[in-house]
């Protein structure tokens, strides 16, 4: 699992395997809390409602300079 939901005072959500079946494991600032077997158990630890998920987003390329893209920008080469 590659989810994370985050929350109030440091707390963190995700998904890990212990002994060999998937947990949600709470952790508030980076110790762990518990290891649930459900959300309902979770709910004991933490306001669901106060939790987020973290979106990893990919990483962008980096722009070039302005002056590198007006180079024959719009431009081929039969047209020259």
């Amino acid at each position: 699992m590659d989810r994370r939901w985050v929350g109030l005072d440091g707390l963190e959500v995700v998904g890990a395997v212990r002994a060999g079946r998937q947990v949600l494991r709470v952790r508030r600032n980076g110790w762990v809390i518990a290891d649930c077997t459900s959300v309902a158990e979770v709910a004991r630890h933490v306001d669901l409602a106060d939790l987020c998920e973290v979106i990893e987003l990919p990483a962008q390329r980096r722009a070039e300079p302005a002056a590198g893209r007006l180079q024959g920008a719009g431009t081929s080469s039969h047209h020259r």
